[in-house]
């Protein structure tokens, strides 16, 4: 027995509480994974890669290694028919990248990656539209992944493109112009500072990508205040596949 105010905060905290394990359930069996902070359910015995469980300075020391690799051309050779079993259970990405679809720019390429190492959501101007920070949510709320890199690229059409629509008003058929439009505001940006517009326009949306990231999604932002997650910028050289991070 209680009184109505307690009965009425018990009712509610009951039904807060279901709604939060039902969707943590949802996206469980969507995924094929586990409950966040329930790793049994998931993974029976340990993550198919327990190489892969990282703090973020871990993670982003990790993907900075892989790339040193692959500008130097020394690349592993992975092993993808012995993983194979244990990755059909699950899976356990130490990073997420959000990318561009250019077919350049190949992000397990880039880091020298095996399968299951990267969780990868790829968009023309890689900029977050609400599929993009719905992927990365997944990603941060069940893989529980340390780290997330918005991976931008020199010469990349998509900036051309709002770059091209913001100083000479440029018109694109089709869904082109929703990517414009989404760029177009860190090309305003852009024109007040020095420098190649194009290069520099690109380095802004990913800055931009990346503070948005936080700000639209509480899912990211209580993830990263309680440092579990670090979201970082960085452009890809075509030249070099070097990718340097931004600052």
């Amino acid at each position: 027995m209680c009184d109505s105010k307690s009965c009425a905060h018990t009712a509610v905290s009951a039904r807060r509480f279901f709604l939060r394990s039902s969707l943590a359930a949802t996206l469980a069996v969507a995924a094929g994974g586990v409950l966040p902070g329930n790793r049994a359910v998931a993974r029976t015995a340990s993550p198919p890669k327990p190489q892969n469980v990282l703090d973020p300075d871990a993670a982003l020391a990790q993907l900075v290694a892989g790339n040193e690799r692959y500008v130097s051309g020394v690349s592993r050779r992975h092993d993808f028919t012995h993983e194979r079993p244990a990755l059909a259970t699950g899976q356990n990405p130490y990073a997420a990248v959000l990318g561009c679809a250019d077919s350049r720019v190949v992000p397990e390429y880039a880091f020298d990656c095996a399968r299951g190492d990267l969780f990868v959501a790829r968009v023309a101007g890689n900029f977050a539209n609400d599929d993009m920070l719905g992927s990365l949510e997944y990603a941060v709320a069940v893989l529980e992944v340390p780290l997330i890199l918005v991976l931008g690229h020199e010469r990349c059409g998509a900036v051309a493109a709002a770059v091209r629509a913001v100083t000479q008003s440029a018109e694109y058929p089709g869904q082109i112009s929703s990517l414009v439009s989404a760029i177009s505001p860190s090309v305003e940006k852009a024109r007040a500072l020095a420098g190649d517009l194009q290069e520099t326009a690109t380095a802004q949306n990913v800055r931009d990508t990346v503070a948005a990231l936080s700000a639209r999604s509480t899912i990211i932002r209580d993830a990263a205040q309680a440092g579990k997650l670090r979201v970082v910028g960085g452009i890809y050289r075509l030249g070099t596949g070097r990718v340097e991070f931004l600052g």
